[in-house]
């Protein structure tokens, strides 16, 4: 809720604060004292456009600011905080600052929570936080989704889970439906992307390349492009392990043999020439190992000949045009396929795609429709008792003979909230015909529709602060008693401020606050030099009746009219239960 409101030098007032708090807050005052100062001070706030006229005479700037005290997770809270402002914690909630500024020269300045903010995110903040009626006629359930939502809201439980149902039915026909279009209208396209595709393929299958394919058939090729050099190292290589006539020395076998029987000859007298004669054992084994898979070696080179070289160059350069077309190795060459493959039977598979989402489609708009009638009932329902429900109070609100007309229309069109057009019209009396809200009704008839509206749907559909200006408009008596009374009823659900002239109104407050104007003459004597200027203050009991009293006979001081004031606040505590 709205804790506190500063104004500076904002029409009359040089420098104001308004301590507020929960229930009914009212502002009384002469004419002229700058009570509407307070309703200007908060459409700056919420990002309502900025006018220099409205800064006082002489000063260089108006500034308003209002401070909150909102639960953590509210809406103002989370996006004050996205935007880059700074709220400070406590008992669970938040205090957040907003302020606004406004020059002579007509520039304007926006703050958050302490920090520079676009006037926008003032505007988007203000809209979860405070509503208006009066006279600059920001009517809350102005659009037609938000007098749907309203009227959603009254309905209850008993809409709110076909609702849910029939949105999360929506959701998927409308996504079915979005990919059937897709198909269909692309359907050239992926034939196109289907041939090009099997086109790869083919190429591909036919060459049929093999995991690592491309490096073994390099080092074959390399292999038998040096297989001469290649036997002449094998052979030689083979011919010092095993030749008979290698040389004088003989053989590595040969030599190796010598050593190991020279050391088991003696192997007896010493553990240690034992075990190398063992090791030595093991070493001519390895060498005859050795030179038996060189002559395998050898013989193997024999058999590959020029015509193996050739078919391996061959396949090498058929791989080579598919890494060109593909991939960079064949491996990836593969890995491609296989996407490719996958696309490739997707895209064969849209015409029996095409035909299940073309049923799918029917059968969901099918449901939505018997869904979306099942909601239009329970709304001409609902829209009957909140037509019926506000008419009543505009009643006792001295609007004897309006009524509230909620158009209901079913327009067989399917949308993400039904089928259903929503429009609350006033028909201001009987044989008028019915009209938008805004149109047709004075500032003050307007604050009263808002009012009921608001009474009615104030348990349902809540705003933190309601805001009220002209409410009182051109009324007195029962009637007056009336707005006041229902005025106190909303302050049970939310916070209300209202700028009255009426007595009877203003005894239902919580708070009284009261702006008074002060005219300083000239030093010639006139007003044309001088100014006036307004103080702010929250009156006590004593302040209260005397204030009423004032607003009652123009009289103060007289004892009657204080005895009637206080006859007021005394009546006001006990006329809000009843009814």
């Amino acid at each position: 809720m709205l804790e506190e409101l500063r104004i500076r030098d904002l029409g009359v007032i040089t420098d104001a604060t308004l301590p507020l708090g929960p229930g009914l807050s009212v502002v009384t005052g002469e004419t002229g004292a700058g009570k509407t100062m307070v309703v200007t001070a908060v459409g700056l706030l919420l990002g309502a456009r900025s006018d220099a006229g409205a800064v006082r005479s002489g000063a260089k700037s108006a500034t308003a600011e209002a401070v909150l005290k909102l639960d953590a997770g509210h809406p103002a809270v989370v996006r004050a905080l996205e935007a880059g402002a700074e709220a400070e914690e406590f008992d669970g909630g938040a205090e957040l600052i907003l302020a606004r500024r406004l020059g002579a020269d007509g520039r304007s300045r926006a703050f958050l929570g302490g920090r520079a903010a676009p006037v926008g995110v003032l505007a988007e903040i203000g809209e979860t936080l405070v509503v208006v009626h009066g006279q600059t006629d920001q009517i809350r359930l102005k659009g037609a989704a938000a007098q749907r939502g309203a009227l959603d809201k009254f309905a209850g439980e008993s809409l709110a889970g076909p609702l849910s149902a029939y949105q999360e039915l929506y959701s998927h026909w409308k996504a079915s439906q979005a990919e059937l279009d897709s198909l269909r209208s692309a359907a050239r396209d992926r034939l196109r992307e289907a041939e090009s595709l099997q086109t790869a393929l083919a190429e591909i299958d036919e060459v049929d390349p093999q995991p690592g394919e491309d490096g073994q058939l390099k080092a074959e090729a390399v292999k038998l492009a040096n297989v001469e050099e290649l036997r002449i190292a094998a052979s030689t290589a083979h011919q010092a392990l095993i030749a008979e006539d290698f040389g004088e020395a003989g053989d590595a076998t040969t030599l190796v043999d010598a050593a190991k029987r020279t050391l088991e000859q003696v192997a007896e007298h010493d553990a240690e020439l034992g075990s190398a004669a063992a090791r030595l054992a093991e070493v001519g084994f390895l060498l005859n190992d050795i030179a038996t898979d060189l002559a395998s070696y050898q013989a193997g080179l024999d058999t590959e000949g020029p015509e193996r070289l050739a078919e391996i160059e061959d396949r090498r350069g058929a791989l080579a045009k598919l890494v060109r077309k593909y991939a960079p190795t064949i491996d990836e060459v593969l890995e491609w396929a296989e996407k490719a493959r996958a696309r490739h039977d997707e895209l064969q598979d849209d015409s029996s795609r095409i035909e299940s989402l073309d049923a799918e489609v029917a059968r969901a708009e099918a449901d939505l429709t018997k869904q979306a009638a099942a909601i239009s009932k329970i709304r001409a329902k609902a829209a009957k008792d909140l037509s019926a429900r506000v008419s009543a109070e505009l009643k006792a609100l001295a609007m004897a003979d309006a009524t509230l007309v909620i158009n209901h229309e079913q327009t067989g069109h399917l949308g993400p909230h039904g089928a259903d057009d929503i429009a609350f019209l006033l028909q201001p009396h009987s044989g008028a015909p019915a009209r938008p809200l805004g149109r047709g009704a004075s500032g003050g008839e307007l604050s009263r529709v808002m009012l009921a509206i608001e009474v009615v749907l104030a348990a349902v559909d809540p705003v933190p602060t309601f805001v009220f200006d002209e409410v009182d408009a051109g009324v007195g008596g029962r009637a007056a008693v009336e707005i006041g009374r229902r005025l106190a009823m909303l302050a049970r659900h939310v916070q209300v401020l209202v700028v009255t002239h009426l007595p009877q109104v203003a005894a239902f407050a919580d708070q009284h606050i009261t702006v008074t104007k002060t005219s300083v003459r000239g030093a010639d004597g006139g007003t044309a030099t001088g100014f006036t200027s307004s103080d702010v203050r929250l009156l006590d009991g004593t302040e209260r009746v005397r204030e009423l009293a004032r607003m009652l006979a123009g009289q103060e001081d007289s004892e009657s009219a204080r005895a009637h004031a206080q006859e007021l606040l005394d009546d006001a505590k006990l006329l809000p239960q009843r009814g």
